[in-house]
């Protein structure tokens, strides 16, 4: 009989986030032996409810233009800093981080979200100063798939990911500031309009990224959150239950995101 979840011991789950390995090993673990009610703790989630693939509402906001985007995080963010809400976590980024369902992020927290569709490094570097005065306690950061996707050089986006880490650590110095690795495409099997490109852009790609981007981290003294690990397959593909279409997330895909959030804040925060 496997040995039930709540007696893995601590120093070997910490020596398995230390290799890389700890969040698909847990997950699979807990979902095996408990499902994932004893991983999410205390979030929202109801693991007896069904949770529909999330589809992004095609609304007025959908249809807002990148300025009129940075109009409504810049209100958002001013209202958190008249507000000064408790356990405030900042969730910086593009489309991945703007689609996140409140109700799968970890809770006990304020999330700010701060995502824009089709944002780029440079971008969000710009944009930083959006949300300067909200003293968050933790930043997440992912940002870089579509720098990838639209061809720009490792060595590019790699310099914008560091310029991005010096940002927030000399403007949020209080701040946990966590990079989080980018994530994996479909490869074949992705079903999203821009399929080409991203057949163009070889996963074993965003992987190497990935290690330079840890490695830079280390140097600027802030933590990374390897998710690629998490979400990719054998073939290190974009694992298909997780997906929409091969770039953007399902609920389940999210889920799993969450989850890695709630047990990162546990062990590491």
């Amino acid at each position: 009989m496997s040995t039930p979840a709540k007696t893995f011991p601590m120093w070997a789950i910490i020596s398995l986030l230390t290799n890389g390995l700890l969040l698909l090993t847990v997950i699979l673990l807990l979902q095996r032996q408990q499902g994932w009610t004893a991983f999410l703790g205390a979030t929202r989630i109801n693991p007896n409810t069904e949770i529909e693939t999330i589809t992004p509402q095609l609304g007025p906001r959908h249809k807002l233009n990148y300025q009129q985007w940075l109009g409504i995080l810049d209100r958002e963010a001013k209202v958190v800093v008249q507000k000064r809400p408790q356990n405030l976590t900042i969730l910086a980024g593009d489309s991945l981080s703007l689609w996140f369902p409140g109700e799968l992020l970890p809770a006990n927290k304020h999330w700010l979200n701060q995502g824009v569709s089709g944002e780029s490094s440079a971008g969000l570097l710009k944009r930083l100063k959006l949300f300067d005065k909200t003293q968050p306690k933790t930043i997440f950061v992912m940002i870089g798939i579509n720098d990838l996707i639209r061809g720009a050089k490792e060595k590019k986006i790699l310099e914008n990911q560091r310029q991005i880490m010096v940002y927030l650590r000399k403007t949020h110095p209080q701040a946990k500031i966590v990079i989080q690795s980018i994530l994996p495409h479909g490869g074949k099997d992705a079903t999203w309009e821009g399929k080409e490109k991203l057949l163009k852009l070889p996963n074993s790609r965003i992987r190497k990224l990935n290690q330079q981007l840890q490695a830079i981290a280390t140097k600027e003294r802030v933590k990374y959150l390897d998710l690629y690990s998490l979400f990719a397959n054998k073939q290190g593909n974009l694992r298909l239950e997780l997906t929409t279409d091969g770039l953007h997330l399902s609920s389940q895909g999210y889920l799993v995101w969450g989850s890695a959030l709630q047990l990162y804040n546990q062990i590491q925060l």
